[in-house]
């Protein structure tokens, strides 16, 4: 069985919802990110560890050199909150959660790091990465360890209870 279980597909499909409520009543670290939004319209993005932290991770606010498209990165606050969060999941948990490798992620070497080092500590990683081609992304998805989950509209559900499977060890190839 593979120990990482990585979901792929387009914005706005429910990673992040799958990954939510796969680790509901589970033992496990980590973060997922949530939309901030201002009446009705998205402004940014905001990173929030299982154990109840969270910090701004970008906006289109942020004066920040590292942007995705109209948003700045506040990379200090992924290391200080999200990265933190990761390196307690893999010393502390049996399950890691990583939402989202992505691009916004993927400023921080620190990030990039601890992403590597919870792929190889053994543990279960679940988690997300980005659908479109980059480098360093597709390098993740390539690994041995790492089944990559394509997420859709149509199949989200039975995704949902392929992944709680595969959490209990019934599954995952």
């Amino acid at each position: 069985m593979k120990r990482a279980w990585l979901l792929t597909g387009p914005p706005g499909v429910g990673k992040t919802s799958v990954i939510r409520q796969a680790v509901t009543r589970l033992e496990a670290g980590g973060f997922y990110t949530e939309e901030i939004r201002e009446s009705g319209v998205r402004q940014g993005f905001r990173l929030v560890t299982l154990d109840g932290k969270s910090a701004m991770l970008a906006h289109v606010e942020f004066k920040s050199p590292h942007r995705v498209g109209k948003y700045g990165v506040d990379v200090a606050s992924l290391e200080q909150v999200g990265v933190a969060a990761l390196r307690r999941a893999i010393q502390e948990d049996p399950v890691v959660v990583i939402d989202e490798i992505g691009k916004m992620e993927l400023f921080s070497e620190a990030f990039r790091q601890v992403v590597l080092e919870a792929l190889e500590s053994g543990k279960k990683v679940l988690g997300t990465i980005m659908l479109k081609p980059y480098p360093w992304a597709d390098e993740i998805k390539r690994r041995p360890e790492v089944n990559l989950v394509r997420l859709s509209l149509d199949n989200r559900q039975q995704v949902l209870i392929q992944t709680r499977l595969w959490l209990r060890g019934q599954g995952g190839e």
